[in-house]
């Protein structure tokens, strides 16, 4: 079974992450293209070991008939426009973006903890894939709610600027440079000095006093885990190049002690237990690139609550958090429904 699928916004961070996800896990493909928008058309980009190029093919004018999936990795403007399109034409969309992701008739999906849902795509030919924070987190939460029914979550996020795009990576890489040479470093992309300091706004600022971000991160964990969790997020931006770091407090139903939550998060898919209670007996982001698994340390009883863990979680956001989830998507959709020779 060999599927045409098509990557748009391949030129960005997502999107070559995306491609290189699809080659590294060997996603069957009969056919391959490259979109973006009319700034990188005619551009090539290198695809697998073999150093196959492809030439980027114009968004404006794809026509996505015939082809199976399309993995978007690009604005919720673009994508309001495109994605509709690609769907009509019988191309199953599994977006990046937040614009679909409450919508009540578009799955939200994360493969390890709600797989089920992806029957519901038939509905609009489009599936969404969580915020990279919730993504990571869920991931870690799923086999204890299975264990111990969790009922409240807290969370604080130590989030890289790759989440911003090519724009925030720069600009740390610049404020970092000018600083030690004694330039000024002014903010472009972020708020406030990223280099050398950390930012607790992440997205604009909502009516409660929370920030879209956090807002996503209680409406997504409801949406994918369960309605019934209460969840307060607070997210931080930090300078980091590349990885997501999360402090995670739960508090559960039932009695779970940090041991058996060890042994559980030990066997869970798609979560790598580093918790060896040394100096350096646990994940950092810098150590988490490149990595498919969402790696979980600190693994610790919560003495204020009744029923508590507290939990440190870490996760490449370009690939859990975003381009291999997506994939992981793609391997569940074709596994379950897009049934090709």
């Amino acid at each position: 079974m060999a599927y045409r699928v098509v990557v748009v916004g391949a030129t960005g961070n997502v999107g070559r992450e995306m491609l290189n996800i699809l080659a590294e896990r060997e996603f069957p493909i009969k056919e391959i293209a490259a979109v973006a928008s009319s700034r990188s058309t005619g551009d090539e980009i290198e695809f697998g070991e073999t150093g196959q190029k492809l030439k980027v093919k114009n968004l404006e004018h794809f026509d996505f008939t015939g082809w199976d999936m399309a993995l978007f990795a690009v604005g919720s403007t673009a994508t309001k426009e495109y994605a509709p399109k690609a769907a009509a034409a019988g191309c199953v969309v599994i977006d990046n973006s937040s614009l679909y992701r409450m919508e009540p008739d578009v799955p939200l999906i994360v493969p390890e903890v709600n797989p089920d849902a992806i029957d519901g795509y038939k509905a609009r030919n489009i599936i969404a894939n969580p915020n990279c924070s919730t993504a990571q987190m869920v991931v870690a939460l799923k086999p204890l709610h299975d264990a111990a029914k969790i009922k409240r979550v807290v969370v604080s996020t130590y989030q890289s600027v790759s989440g911003a795009g090519k724009e925030g990576m720069d600009e740390l890489f610049e404020q970092s440079r000018n600083i030690f040479v004694g330039d000024p470093a002014e903010p472009k992309k972020f708020t406030k000095q990223i280099a050398f300091n950390v930012i607790p706004h992440i997205d604009v600022f909502l009516d409660d006093g929370y920030t879209k971000e956090e807002w996503k991160m209680v409406v997504e964990t409801k949406k994918i885990l369960d309605p019934k969790i209460k969840v307060t997020a607070t997210c931080v931006r930090v300078p980091v190049f590349v990885g997501h770091s999360e402090s995670i407090n739960i508090e559960t139903e039932e009695e779970l002690s940090a041991e058996d939550a060890q042994k559980i998060l030990r066997e869970a898919p798609g979560v790598m237990l580093v918790d060896k209670r040394e100096n350096g007996g646990y994940v950092t982001p810098v150590e988490c690139v490149g990595d498919f698994a969402t790696f979980v340390s600190r693994v610790r009883e919560d003495p204020t609550v009744e029923n508590g863990l507290a939990l440190w979680c870490v996760s490449d956001n370009l690939r859990k958090g975003a381009a291999l989830n997506a994939v992981q998507i793609a391997e569940l959709l074709g596994r379950r429904h897009l049934k090709k020779g």
